[in-house]
């Protein structure tokens, strides 16, 4: 759940220029439509895709070994509260908001508010990557963060 979590609060993030704590509509105009690779705290890591409508696509391998899956989470998992980017995420006890920091013109870090250890940094790709997939290996990422 932390690591979901994590991987959500960097994809809703980051600014054009220079380093620094970043606002939601500077994330928003960073990251919406595009691609990013990403290795959380843990080893985890992956890629994924910021839509406008707050929706997420993408791959993740927990710990970084065994299996790479596939899947999306639904229009407004992410969303922003004032300054702050959130996630809506069913089923969990928690309604996370982030902290959203620029480490570069194509990078940035993105922390669970008051949780800075469980982070996971994301680098921008410049060539976006096709993934082919059969339907029975796409599932949404909350129900598989549960097992």
């Amino acid at each position: 759940m932390v690591r979901e979590i994590a991987v959500l609060a960097g994809l809703a993030a980051a600014l054009p220029a220079m380093a620094g704590e970043m606002t939601a509509s500077e994330a928003r105009h960073f990251v919406i439509g595009k691609l990013f690779s990403y290795t959380c705290f843990d080893g985890t890591r992956g890629s994924a895709r910021v839509h406008l409508d707050g929706s997420v696509d993408g791959s993740i391998q927990a710990q970084g070994t065994g299996r790479t899956l596939y899947g999306t989470m639904p229009a407004a998992t992410l969303r922003v509260d004032g300054e702050r980017v959130c996630a809506s995420l069913p089923r969990s006890i928690m309604q996370p908001c982030f902290y959203l920091e620029r480490t570069s013109a194509e990078s940035f870090r993105g922390s669970i508010s008051g949780l800075g250890f469980a982070y996971c940094d994301f680098v921008r790709r410049e060539e976006p990557t096709r993934v082919v997939h059969g339907p029975r290996h796409q599932r949404q990422f909350s129900q598989t963060a549960d097992k």
